[in-house]
């Protein structure tokens, strides 16, 4: 009996990934470029955490640049082009569709995943359950968390929306990553509330955007290993996940890509949670 083979008529499509020098976002841009997809992935080197509470793993790739994700997608037969950019910076979503336009062709799939992530916290605690640093919630871990993960994720949305109409485009994918949501995310409470700002862009996106069709969604990921999982945290992601496992970065990819896919052409406005 032959197994039955899902053409997700992805190749040839350009998609534009933020945040994709590792985890997540590195993982989605060797998913779509298995399946075909030119990818324009965008990066920025962070700084190290130092901290004991995480893996020295997770430092190094936060620090990475993208050589070793366009080496696995040259390794799965795809197409990649990348570039360093600071999201927050005045103009930088222009700019990174301007690139991507001349290097590989109109974005035809936007994944809004780059994180301006930090723990901050409305307690006067200094640690989270698992030894975390945290800081009280100011002005700068607000600005800082919202430049990225509402504030740029709505510009990109926002200049992916005009040029698509512009050039009478009939098809097109907005996906985003969230966590938290509207019901909070303790200890990560400026993190959640960014990522229900993307939530809501996002959802009125697929309202808005559908008639041009586009679809837009968010994915939920499980508790994700990229990097910063170590073994207490694991042990209590396991006892709590009804699957009884970490995410891995791949998980979250094969949701994206079949999201992308023409199989997922009539889901949109939906925020999909893995577990």
């Amino acid at each position: 009996m032959m197994a039955l083979m899902i053409d997700t008529q992805l190749r040839g499509r350009v998609a534009l990934v933020t945040g994709a020098n590792h985890g997540i976002g590195a993982a989605t841009a060797v998913a779509l470029a298995a399946q075909g997809v030119a990818v324009f992935l965008t990066y920025k080197r962070l700084e190290a955490v130092n901290h004991r509470a995480y893996p020295e793993a997770y430092d190094r790739a936060r620090g990475a640049g993208a050589d070793e994700v366009l080496r696995r997608v040259r390794e799965a037969g795809g197409t990649a082009v990348a570039a360093e950019a600071d999201l927050t910076a005045p103009g930088a979503p222009e700019d990174l569709f301007d690139q991507a336009e001349q290097a590989l062709g109109p974005v035809e799939i936007l994944v809004n995943n780059a994180s301006g992530w930090l723990s901050d916290t409305f307690s006067p605690s200094h640690h989270d359950h698992f030894g975390r640093p945290l800081r009280r919630l100011d002005a700068e871990t607000f600005d800082r968390q919202f430049a990225v993960d509402a504030r740029a994720a709505a510009l990109l949305i926002a200049e992916f929306a005009r040029r698509h109409i512009e050039r009478g485009a009939r098809w097109g994918r907005i996906i985003g990553l969230t966590s938290g949501g509207p019901d909070g995310f303790p200890t990560e409470v400026s993190y959640g509330a960014a990522k229900a700002a993307q939530e809501n862009y996002t959802m009125s996106a697929a309202y808005e955007l559908g008639q041009y069709g586009v679809t837009a969604n968010m994915v939920y990921p499980a508790a994700t290993d990229t990097g910063w999982v170590n073994q207490e945290v694991e042990r209590a992601v396991v006892a709590n996940s009804p699957l009884r496992h970490v995410g891995r970065p791949e998980d979250v990819a094969d949701l994206i890509t079949f999201l992308a896919s023409e199989q997922a052409r009539c889901v949109t406005g939906q925020r999909v949670r893995l577990h």
